[in-house]
């Protein structure tokens, strides 16, 4: 057990880092992504760097993630919190204050946005700003709006190992803890695979922190096609279902 979040996914993987850890679909674009616990690391690793190295963001400092649940942002989210940055997110409950900003949060040094999101993002000060397009197969976004700076292109440039910085944000232990008392709550067994219909659960406490704190992998489902479940669930050796 861990109190930070960026040790979650270090204590998950320990066992195993070949084993699917999040595997991702959207029913509405037939799209499907599956990540190790090492190749969802290096997405971490690589963000990390990315906003310490290309957005110059150090530990204490903010970041606004304006993103809906995706595995994209499953690495942006563990990212930052491994740079020792507080995370303002979408979704994100109000019980640790890092929520959604507000006209009395300081501006953030990294903020992430997709197309949809971005004009909303535009009237908040930020530093560096990346957006993400969350297309099938990582693929950079086609239209980016100036001031903004591919995510997926920047990403890949960066190193694959990050040593996390540690946590100067008290929030983040009691984010951690949150997790783990979520957890207990939605029953997630521990070493569980987990099926969450996002559209449902879309604090990233529930569809990320909590499944890491348990040692849980997890099967992400947006739009879900109710039709598929039991086969889904079948086809990936589900344990738990929050639907």
């Amino acid at each position: 057990m861990t109190n930070n979040l960026a040790g979650l996914l270090a204590v998950t993987i320990t066992a195993d880092p070949t084993r699917p850890l999040l595997t991702w679909y959207d029913d509405a674009s037939g799209d499907r992504t599956e990540l190790s616990g090492a190749t969802l690391a290096n997405w971490v690793a690589k963000t990390a760097n990315l906003v310490v190295d290309g957005a110059g963001a150090a530990a204490g400092d903010h970041a606004e993630v304006i993103l809906p649940p995706h595995w994209q942002t499953a690495a942006v989210l563990l990212g930052c919190w491994s740079a020792g940055l507080a995370v303002r997110a979408t979704g994100l409950a109000a019980e640790t204050g890092q929520a959604e900003t507000g006209p009395s949060e300081p501006a953030a040094e990294v903020q992430f946005a997709t197309t949809d999101t971005q004009p909303a993002a535009d009237r908040r000060p930020a530093g560096e700003r990346y957006l993400l397009g969350l297309a099938p197969m990582a693929m950079p976004a086609r239209d980016v709006a100036p001031g903004w700076v591919d995510y997926i292109t920047e990403v890949r440039g960066h190193g694959d190992h990050f040593t996390p910085y540690p946590a100067v944000d008290p929030q983040d232990a009691q984010l951690a803890a949150r997790a783990v008392r979520r957890g207990a709550d939605l029953g997630i067994p521990p070493g569980a695979r987990v099926l969450v219909d996002v559209d449902r659960y879309p604090d990233p406490v529930d569809w990320l922190l909590a499944p890491l704190a348990v040692e849980a992998s997890v099967v992400l489902c947006r739009h879900l096609d109710r039709r598929l479940l039991d086969a889904r669930a079948d086809s990936e050796k589900v344990d738990h279902i929050l639907t």
